[in-house]
């Protein structure tokens, strides 16, 4: 009998260690297929400029209202507090979204009539309530993939963004994330939050615009430093150097993270600006250009002489010709200046805003216009939504 059994236990250890070695041969073949990246990789961008070959744009379908948490305070101005309590949770107006929608669908066929490859997220019932551990809420949109993906290189980087209602907003891209992650494009996550009470100032003293004023003087955002948090489009590409700011959505840990994770290819400088209410960069500080950029005069760069010193024109645009009565419940007026390069000489710029057109032509750069004023109200310009996954050019230098 105990022969047996350790005939039986030679015999289980001879099978293990064949699968073992099967299993080391099969990873032995796997690392020798895996090689650079193919050069038909469709992910590869490096700043905001080079020639656009293809791009995400986002998706109004099912778009709803957040619920008015604190962190939507913060981010939303008084006048539609009022709109946020009694619609949150809620689908946004159907007659304006049913607007907004047409002219995303034709601001894609214009893309496309300009040679641009274009992807779009799923639709997704965003009305659906979720719960986790720490929290619980309803979704809000697919709109601004600006938002939620910065691709650097050959790699999508899907941000952890600082909104509850927002916290799902990744599942409308996995599709298309897989998609280019087996074309050979790299893929990240950046760690996800919990999002718990922890992460935000319950009682941050938000009463009025002299309150935001003072406190973004202060350094005091609504968010903490309880767990990493950044929202993508405070970020800003420009070749080896990328710009960011602290903000009510990205933190100084989510910032750190960025800075470690992307060394020592890339170098991440934090800039900040007078702003009363800090989310996204891109409406206060656009690179158009090599060494050229875009910054508001509402909001001024407090680094802004580094830039001048370095060599680069620094524009101020036109002040916003929006009419005051339009519907703007997530934005400023400034989202003018949220354009989208098709290159260096070709701009996706808003239909209505003359004066920023005629700035544009004054530049040499050609203007294609688009009407997305209904658009405009769920919180994003031409940059906002979209994400640009391929640009023809490659890594360079442009803040030495």
């Amino acid at each position: 009998k105990l022969g047996r059994v350790f005939t039986g236990w030679v015999q289980r250890s001879f099978q293990s260690t064949q699968a073992a070695t099967a299993s080391q041969n099969t990873c032995a073949a796997d690392d020798k297929a895996t090689g650079p990246v193919p050069k038909d990789c469709p992910v590869c961008s490096y700043n905001e400029w080079d020639p656009l070959e293809e791009v995400i744009v986002g998706r109004a379908e099912n778009a709803c209202v957040p619920p008015f948490s604190v962190e939507v305070k913060a981010n939303t101005y008084e006048k539609y507090w009022g709109f946020y309590q009694k619609f949150g949770g809620q689908s946004f107006p159907k007659d304006h979204l049913k607007k907004a929608i047409a002219e995303i669908e034709e601001m894609c066929n214009i893309l496309k009539r300009e040679g641009v490859i274009v992807k779009r997220p799923d639709p997704i019932d965003w009305s659906v309530k979720y719960k986790t551990p720490d929290f619980e809420s309803t979704g809000m949109y697919a709109a601004m993939p600006r938002d939620i993906l910065l691709v650097v290189g050959n790699e999508i980087i899907e941000a952890p963004m600082a909104w509850r209602a927002r916290f799902f907003e990744y599942r409308a891209y996995r599709q298309i994330i897989k998609d280019y992650f087996n074309c050979g494009a790299k893929w990240t996550t950046a760690p996800k939050p919990t999002m718990a009470d922890e992460l935000y100032d319950q009682d941050y003293p938000i009463r009025s615009v002299e309150d935001r004023h003072k406190l973004a003087a202060q350094g005091k955002f609504v968010t903490t430093e309880f767990e990493p948090c950044f929202d993508a489009a405070d970020f800003i590409r420009a070749g080896r150097d990328i710009f960011v700011q602290r903000s009510q959505v990205t933190n100084y840990m989510g910032i750190e993270w960025m800075r470690r994770h992307l060394a020592p290819d890339y170098r991440v400088h934090i800039i900040s600006f007078k702003d009363p209410n800090p989310m996204h960069i891109d409406a206060t500080f656009n690179i158009i250009g090599p060494g050229l950029v875009l910054s508001n005069p509402d909001r001024p760069c407090h680094q802004i002489e580094l830039f001048k010193k370095a060599g680069w024109t620094v524009i101020c645009p036109p002040v916003p010709l929006i009419p005051d009565d339009h519907p703007l419940w997530m934005s400023s007026k400034w989202l003018s200046m949220n354009v989208l390069m098709l290159d260096e000489k070709r701009v996706m710029v808003d239909a209505n805003e003359t004066s920023i057109q005629k700035m544009f032509e004054n530049l040499g750069i050609s203007t294609i216009k688009v009407n997305i004023r209904h658009a405009n109200s769920l919180g994003g310009g031409f940059h906002c939504w979209t994400c640009d996954i391929r640009r023809r050019g490659t890594l360079q230098s442009y803040f030495d």
